[in-house]
């Protein structure tokens, strides 16, 4: 039954081929549900081989489906072929799950947009690429759907490309994302040149005999896969394409941060798990990047006004906890809050987007206040997903969070302690953003008066994500985690030896190890900080409106610089934009016209000066040539004679 596996492949490759030659023909109402069906029957084939693979022993539960051979090239071999264990299964859950109902809510919401077919062609392909992603058997499938959903992105960002705003946006996700394309690009040119092959079961089987644990070629290969990581995942100093992402349309957000591009790194680095065991460097520095970058959003999600882009900031502070998880070696516990924020993420921005709906595009929360009386649905999901992000007990972000910072607190206090301040501002910003918009009075009683609650095409998938961002974290209950043991084999890699079997192992211990006191200690201490966080928002944003103002008084030129995002866009924009243009207008109106041009109109010049020169002895006197050749002969014989 495994093999039928390229299914979940064929039907969003079909969905894709079929509304972009005949999607005008066929209607925005027929696309708009040709679109979600094919992510359905994804999906479908999903949960098939997720039962199939239950149903094995789990030594047993990784197959290869080969579909043809790709590429020959002397010793250069790749086939494109299908990698089914739990690991992609789990990721293909994720994203035709929460894909397909992004794709029903998407129907609601571009139902009034022209480009209709257009919009669900290029959701299908984003599907497809990342699928091409999580569901490859070596790094060059995987690397050909890893700029698969750099293409997606681009498309879908800048999809309202008449806006000036929308077009930048696209363009900036793509040419970050080349930063870390290049070192993706370089580490699979490493990896051949090392070990003869791409594919992940005999690259990893290979390294462990030819790679000496902390080598060059070793922390070399994983430090490039890092830096392609930060820019698909968004972490610093790569992640400032993401907030501008924010230009597409709102599912496209919602997509792009719960089921596909910014999984991809977590995605990667798990997958490469063996490679980073034997670079125990690189794995500490995935885990400090992330420790850094969770901390580093979290702080700007507390000041800005658009809600979206607070969602994008939490985004990018909730990715930073997933790299901390795999740079730890809790593999499983990243991809456990990696699920789970698919759940609360995706459906955060789309109630976002059902705010948008009621609100005539309206984004600023200083504008909203009193939403709840409007928007009850809207108002009741978004409060669910605000929970699960906050880690508030008992929702899915609490556990997957707490994991985190259980095996943080084993590997570094200090990640540890990063974490759990993260997770106070986190709980933090996830209040406010809804205090403000749905609690209080009305602030603009022209929108509030036009405010209406969405369809129930837009209703039914902010329910159903609402029930997954409540109950999701359940699979991963401490002492009878569910999803630690269904990954078990992905990351128990036998034969492992040296540094990689720690690695592999350290997850493993922690578990051992927190049947103890300690675990429970700081399970209540999580707990604590996430409630402590919504006490203070609740105290900030209802009870007392002024004391964010007093704050921001007492912080001073830090409330500043927090509040522009630590001027980085700036910096970035004067250090490579802006001097590239000045290098640019220099080349062309200095080198190009004076140096290029100038050398060409010289030479022409000259020739044209020498001519006109020559051009005077042509006389036609013939006496005067006759002189001439007289002279000549006379010079010729003297020198002759001298000589």
């Amino acid at each position: 039954m495994l093999d039928y596996a390229w299914l979940m492949l064929a039907f969003p490759a079909l969905g894709t081929l079929i509304i972009a030659l005949f999607g005008t023909r066929l209607g925005k109402r027929v696309v708009g549900w040709l679109a979600p069906a094919m992510v359905a029957l994804s999906f479908g084939v999903a949960v098939w081989m997720f039962v199939t693979l239950l149903g094995l022993p789990a030594e047993e539960r990784s197959h290869q489906v080969m579909l043809w051979s790709w590429m020959t090239a002397g010793k250069f071999h790749v086939d494109l072929a299908l990698l089914i264990d739990p690991l992609s299964i789990t990721m293909a859950l994720v994203v035709t799950g929460v894909g397909f109902l992004i794709h029903v809510y998407s129907i609601g919401y571009m139902h009034d947009d022209p480009r209709v077919p257009r919009f669900f062609a290029y959701m299908n392909f984003f599907i497809l690429m990342m699928l091409t992603l999580v569901l490859a058997n070596n790094y060059l499938q995987m690397y050909v759907g890893w700029e698969g959903v750099g293409l997606a992105s681009y498309l879908l960002i800048g999809f309202w490309f008449e806006k000036p705003s929308a077009a930048d946006a696209g363009k900036k996700a793509f040419l970050v994302n080349r930063i870390g394309d290049f070192g993706m690009a370089l580490a699979l040119m490493f990896i051949w040149t090392s070990v003869g092959t791409l594919q992940f079961s005999e690259v990893f089987a290979r390294v462990q005999t030819q790679w000496a644990p902390g080598s060059t070629i070793a922390v070399t290969v994983t430090m490039l896969l890092l830096l392609a990581a930060t820019g698909k995942s968004a972490q610093l100093p790569l992640y400032v394409w993401l907030p501008d992402a924010m230009e597409g349309p709102t599912p496209v957000s919602a997509l792009i941060h719960a089921a596909t591009m910014v999984t991809a790194g977590v995605y990667m680095i798990a997958r490469s798990h063996v490679l980073f065991g034997l670079a125990p460097t690189s794995a500490a520095w995935v885990a400090g990047v992330g420790a850094a970058t969770a901390l580093f959003a979290a702080t700007i999600a507390l000041t800005h006004t658009d809600l979206k882009r607070i969602l994008a900031y939490s985004t990018i502070s909730q990715l930073g906890y997933m790299f901390m998880a795999v740079g730890v070696g809790a593999y499983a516990s990243g991809i456990f809050h990696l699920a789970t924020h698919a759940f609360f993420k995706a459906l955060l921005f789309l109630a976002a987007g059902s705010v948008m709906h009621a609100l005539a595009g309206e984004l600023d929360i200083r504008k909203m206040g009193n939403l709840r009386a409007k928007l009850p649905i809207t108002y009741w999901t978004f409060a669910i997903g605000a929970a699960a992000l906050a880690g508030i007990p008992l929702f899915s972000g609490f556990f997957s969070k707490d994991e985190i910072l259980w095996y943080a607190w084993q590997k570094s206090s200090v990640l540890w302690l990063v974490g759990l301040v993260t997770a106070v501002l986190t709980a933090i910003y996830a209040f406010r953003a809804v205090f403000v918009p749905f609690w209080g009075q009305e602030r603009d009683r022209k929108l509030f008066s036009h405010a209406h609650e969405s369809p129930r095409v837009m209703t039914a998938p902010l329910v159903i994500l609402a029930i997954g961002a409540a109950l999701a974290g359940y699979i991963g209950l401490p002492r009878l985690s569910l999803i630690e043991g269904w990954l078990e084999p992905v990351f128990a890699t036998p034969g492992a030896e040296g540094v990689a079997a720690e690695a592999t192992a350290t997850a493993e211990a922690g578990a051992v190890a927190g049947h103890g006191s300690i675990e429970w200690v700081l399970l209540a201490l999580s707990a604590l900080v996430a409630l402590g966080g919504l006490y203070l928002a609740y105290r900030a944003f209802v009870v007392d409106t002024d004391i964010p103002k007093r704050v921001r008084a007492s912080l001073g030129w830090f409330a500043r610089l927090v509040e522009n995002k630590y001027y980085v866009d700036e910096a970035y924009n004067l250090i490579f934009v802006q001097s590239t243009r000045d290098l640019a207008g220099w080349l062309a109106d200095v080198f190009d016209q004076r140096g290029i041009d100038g050398a060409v109109n010289g030479i022409a010049g000259i020739t044209g000066w020498v001519g006109a020169q020559a051009r005077r002895l042509q006389t036609g006197l013939v006496g005067l040539y006759a002189l001439s050749i007289l002279f000549g002969a006379v010079a010729l014989v003297a020198w002759l004679v001298i000589r």
